[in-house]
């Protein structure tokens, strides 16, 4: 039905939720297109609220706001509304070869090792799948390649039909360069050899329908880095840091880097930004505290939050059980959760910047 044929309480029940606005999009969920298969029947309202993610962290706050906004409409006794999500592909990179499937390719960096860059990446891509969404891990860190310890992952990847199928533990799907090299052997390549293992995991590896990969990046701004940036549509780059000003010095490089090779910054994180002893609770700043988020002020950048420094989370890591995991009611863990919340967000106001004003049918 177009809106020329709406009822005059249907046109009212469109009128209330008008007065729901994203938070971030700064629209009305009506212009953006959230609400589907409206239908008013004898009192009772039924649709369908589509989000941009299912990691939305206001998505609970939006529900009650349209629940509250139809229930206050004259003549409207029940709402019944059904949350589901569709996450908005990226637009960016048009100039690029997208890779079929994978809706937006998130890079992870740092400017130094040490920082925990790997750990951040491998407990938010959990947190972004325990959140329902669809979510690949590319470790690109061919050198130190210790997601599949992180997540617990053994054996090799096999080909189907001339595609690596990636390996999967808890909802994620994974390809890395220690699948197919032992423990201990390092790897001695130049250049050349670094892109086209980079390409391969990219444009031969059968990745499916994702929502998010994100691409866990060797430290500082060398071959990989620029390999990714030049063939790849990334939408976007997250920049771990610790608190001090050694690591924050070389954020910055990381920062200014992405910039210059053009691809957005979504926020830095501040990893193992405070301690909470377990026996006074008292909190202690071992690598001073605050100075992540200073960064992304003078770079306005986003803060995507901070992350505590908590023996659990190296336990995990050791164990193959990610703290997101493990421990998913620990401070720890809703700090990862909430930084994943913050990620998809980023993201889809960065994709639904320019969103046409749609007629519910």
């Amino acid at each position: 039905m177009s809106e020329l044929k709406l009822s005059q309480l249907e046109q009212a029940v469109i009128e209330a939720l008008r007065a729901v606005k994203d938070p971030d999009l700064h629209r009305d969920i009506v212009t953006l297109n959230f609400v589907k298969d409206l239908k008013v029947d004898q009192g009772k309202v039924s649709f369908t609220l589509e989000l941009t993610t299912p990691a939305c962290p206001v998505k609970k706050d939006l529900e009650q706001q349209a629940r509250n906004a139809v229930l206050n409409v004259r003549g409207i006794q029940a709402v019944e509304i059904n949350m589901t999500s569709k996450v908005p592909e990226s637009s960016s990179g048009l100039q690029k070869q997208a890779v079929g499937g994978v809706k937006n390719i998130i890079a992870v960096g740092s400017g130094k090792g040490g920082v925990g860059k790997s750990t951040v990446t491998v407990n938010l891509a959990v947190a972004l799948a325990r959140a329902g969404a669809t979510v690949g891990l590319m470790d690109a860190d061919v050198y130190g390649p210790n997601v599949p310890m992180m997540l617990g992952i053994m054996g090799r990847p096999q080909a189907i039909n001339n595609r690596i199928q990636p390996l999967s533990k808890y909802g994620v799907r994974v390809m890395s360069m220690g699948f197919l090299t032992t423990d201990d052997t390092p790897l001695i390549w130049r250049g050349p050899m670094l892109h086209s293992v980079i390409t391969q995991f990219v444009r031969q590896v059968d990745w499916g329908e994702l929502d998010y990969l994100l691409v866990d990046l060797p430290p500082g701004t060398g071959d990989v880095q620029l390999t990714l940036t030049q063939t790849v549509p990334l939408m976007g780059a997250i920049v771990v840091s610790t608190p001090q000003d050694v690591a924050l010095q070389d954020a910055r490089k990381a920062i200014l880097m992405f910039r210059q090779v053009r691809v957005e910054i979504l926020g830095i994180v501040e990893n193992m930004s405070y301690f909470v002893c377990p026996h006074c609770d008292q909190r202690t700043d071992i690598f001073s505290h605050g100075g992540g988020e200073e960064t992304a002020r003078k770079y306005e950048v986003p803060f995507l939050g901070e992350v505590p420094l908590d023996i659990s989370i190296r336990q995990g890591g050791d164990s193959g059980k990610p703290m997101t995991v493990g421990q998913p009611d620990s401070p720890a863990a809703k700090a990862f959760e909430e930084i994943a919340g913050n990620v998809a967000r980023r993201v889809s106001t960065a994709n639904l910047t320019n969103v046409p004003t749609m007629i519910i049918q």
